[in-house]
């Protein structure tokens, strides 16, 4: 049975190290192959082959995923070829393994179904350029598998098997149609094509098919209707009485600090002593992987004395949000909403009330809005959010053409001008 280690060659650097797989095999065969991941050394085990559990150290269940999928393949591939007549394991052979799955040579016999398959599987070790060098995540992943269930329902409505020549502007416009007539809506259906024309990218790539006809079609969306609370609002939630409800309490609380520093749910559930200094929030945010460093705001700094600097447990992100409605619900964020909605092709409009659209990222929304309502240049929201150009910036906070106007008003009244 062959040895598998993971390494890292140099470990005195202060720079991120690329993550080797080694395997000894045979009595003098050894492969050492440059993996795509990369680890800081500080974080890196040695003895375990694997990132460290470190609170500073936001990609560790990321990397170490991808690990022990690469592990999981090479012991797969072992164990076949020691019970096969037609697979050896060798140096050269092991090297073709790893560089079709990380998509460096093109597998023999892949069509448009099976290339679809593995890349769906691939996910846990692929790296995502959007996000800093970390692997795919679990939900693009779910976003990928979901597709792929859709495409095969459409072909066997269809009666048909798709391959890489079909993936054109007409086939698109089918399958949306197909998708209208499911009721789906249009950002739902905007998912499913975008993640179609992920994989014929990873396919052209690595030169399965010289088909780009597909980059013909458009992706159509529509700009999202989710709600923000304003500062009023998140001071009726933060003076209510939830006394009798330590439930709803600590999901009020909880909110009200992802409010007040614009992070995510998987951020601001896991802020601990360490990432406080000076009246200063420093914390390496999970979904990119980039620092950032947010002062403290009374309402963060009474909440953090109120648990003596070890905020609530995390819960899920669902079972949160469900407390959440309720917490919006008792403490009257009752605002009549409009949302209209794109499903089956037809235009729908229903009115809530504020508290059933919130969510944990509401949180993250409440706090780019009202900075931006307060006046606050939108370059230095910018750059705690992440958002890379002013247009999506613009597009994801929430301010009405009334409040708009009424910031000219304010802006006119500083000068002096009424």
């Amino acid at each position: 049975m062959a040895n598998i280690k993971f390494i890292v060659r140099d470990m005195d650097s202060d720079t991120e190290q690329t993550i080797y797989v080694t395997s000894r095999f045979g009595r003098n065969e050894k492969l050492m192959y440059a993996t795509p991941l990369k680890v800081e050394p500080i974080f890196w085990n040695e003895k375990d082959g694997r990132v460290k559990s470190s609170k500073y150290c936001a990609y560790r269940d990321e990397v170490n995923g991808a690990l022990n999928a690469i592990e999981a393949l090479v012991k797969s591939f072992i164990a076949k070829a020691a019970t096969s007549d037609n697979e050896t394991v060798s140096k050269e052979s092991l090297k073709n393994l790893l560089d079709i799955h990380f998509g460096k040579k093109k597998a023999k016999g892949y069509d448009f179904h099976s290339f679809f398959e593995d890349f769906i599987k691939q996910c846990e070790s692929r790296l995502s350029p959007r996000k800093g060098g970390l692997t795919i995540d679990y939900k693009t992943k779910r976003e990928y598998a979901r597709t792929y269930y859709y495409i095969q329902e459409y072909e066997k409505k269809r009666k048909i098997r798709l391959e890489f020549c079909d993936i054109d502007k007409l086939f698109f416009n089918d399958f949306v149609t197909y998708l209208q007539e499911l009721n789906l809506s249009t950002n739902t259906i905007w998912h499913k094509t975008v993640s179609i024309k992920a994989v014929m990218k990873a396919a052209n790539e690595q030169e399965l098919t010289d088909n780009t006809k597909y980059t013909t079609f458009k992706n159509i969306s529509e700009e999202s209707q989710a709600v923000a609370l304003s500062e009023k609002e998140l001071d009726l939630l933060a003076k209510f009485d939830f006394s009798q409800s330590p439930r709803l309490e600590r999901t009020r609380d909880l909110f009200l600090i992802g409010c007040w520093t614009g992070l995510r749910f998987s951020d601001f559930t896991r802020i601990k002593r360490e990432n406080i200094k000076d009246n200063m929030l420093t914390i390496q945010q999970q979904k990119t992987n980039e620092f950032v460093t947010i002062p403290l705001h009374p309402v963060f700094i009474s909440i953090w004395e109120k648990y003596n600097g070890v905020l609530p447990a995390s819960i899920s992100n669902q079972k949160f949000n469900d407390n959440l409605k309720d917490v919006c619900k008792e403490a009257g964020i009752n605002e009549r909403v409009m949302k209209s909605i794109t499903k089956g092709g037809k235009k729908q409009t229903t009115v809530y009330e504020k508290w059933q659209l919130v969510s944990s990222h509401t949180a993250r929304r409440s706090f780019a809005t009202n900075l931006y309502k307060s006046g606050f240049p939108s370059i230095s929201i910018m750059q705690i959010t992440g958002h890379k150009t002013e247009s999506s910036f613009l597009k994801y906070i929430k301010v009405t053409k009334e409040e708009h106007a009424k910031m000219l008003m304010m802006h006119w009244s500083k000068k002096g001008v009424i």
